[in-house]
């Protein structure tokens, strides 16, 4: 009886050393998060614009929808007077606004993104990326380390006229960039490995987007930081700035050397790329 009070008191001793310990987590004012690639299939002669915008939150709390005064996409170089698109959020709260418009009004001119969000203004800048179509896609037989991963093997050639930079969609939000300094001009292959469950008669959609070289280092990152098992407009693990940044407080549009908050900007990108789409069924 002795003994098993000791240990009551032993185990009661070691409960109350015990000692709260508060986790710092990281912690930064809301940011828009916006997610406006727009991908300009190239067996249309119109794409759906689709812009996602969140608001990113604490650390472990879930982003939630921005409520937006306008977001509009205007073709600078335009030749007609009608060169702005309205995007419209087709079911109100769900931060997703969306516009059909012909892709004759993004293929050319310097394309200029606008959100208004509450007393700010964020703008982006790009143009249409072109890439070239995928001419081989079919699944391979080799492994990795795991032996049991599934392989599908991709070809391409590329453009002798032009540097081009690669965004691939692999399906799942897994991502690859390659950009053509060695293989200028050339076909060129490589085989990707899925390791997660990829079951006999499912269909992958894979697609190959046109780049330039600022959006091919941002998806480099973001890539690198996610560790590859994350889409390039969730929340990163770490602050990438993308190219969409606060004008607020600019008074000259051409040179953002005084801007006197530098660190406002929303996380995201705005990009234009032409896409081409293949589909294989796993066997």
């Amino acid at each position: 009886m002795k003994r098993l009070l000791y240990i009551l008191v032993a185990a009661l001793g070691f409960l109350a050393c015990e000692d709260v310990i508060e986790v710092e987590t990281p912690s930064e004012p809301p940011r828009l998060n916006v997610d406006a690639l727009i991908r300009v299939q190239d067996s249309s002669t119109v794409t759906n614009i689709q812009v996602k915008v969140k608001l990113t939150s604490s650390f472990f709390e879930p982003t939630t929808v921005a409520d937006l005064e306008q977001v509009t996409i205007t073709n600078l170089d335009a030749a007609t007077a009608n060169n702005t698109v309205v995007l419209i959020e087709q079911n109100p709260g769900s931060g997703l606004y969306e516009r059909t418009v012909d892709n004759s009004i993004l293929r050319e001119g310097r394309l200029v993104l606008q959100i208004n969000y509450k007393d700010d203004v964020y703008v982006a800048q790009t143009e249409f990326a072109p890439t070239v179509p995928i001419t081989k896609l079919i699944q391979g037989t080799e492994t990795l380390f795991g032996g049991d991963e599934t392989e599908v093997i991709v070809s391409f050639n590329d453009n002798a006229d032009r540097d081009d930079f690669y965004i691939f969609d692999f399906d799942f939000d897994e991502y690859l960039v390659t950009e053509d300094e060695f293989y200028q001009g050339q076909e060129f292959e490589f085989s990707y490995f899925y390791d997660n469950d990829i079951n006999p008669g499912q269909e992958i959609d894979i697609s190959i987007l046109g780049a330039d070289q600022a959006f091919y280092n941002y998806m480099n990152q973001l890539i690198v930081q996610s560790g590859g098992d994350q889409g390039p407009f969730q929340t990163p693990s770490a602050t990438v700035r993308g190219n969409i940044i606060n004008i607020t407080n600019i008074d000259n549009i051409n040179s953002f050397d005084n801007v006197e908050d530098a660190d406002n900007f929303a996380l995201g990108y705005f990009a234009v790329c032409q896409t081409f789409t293949e589909t294989i069924v796993i066997e």
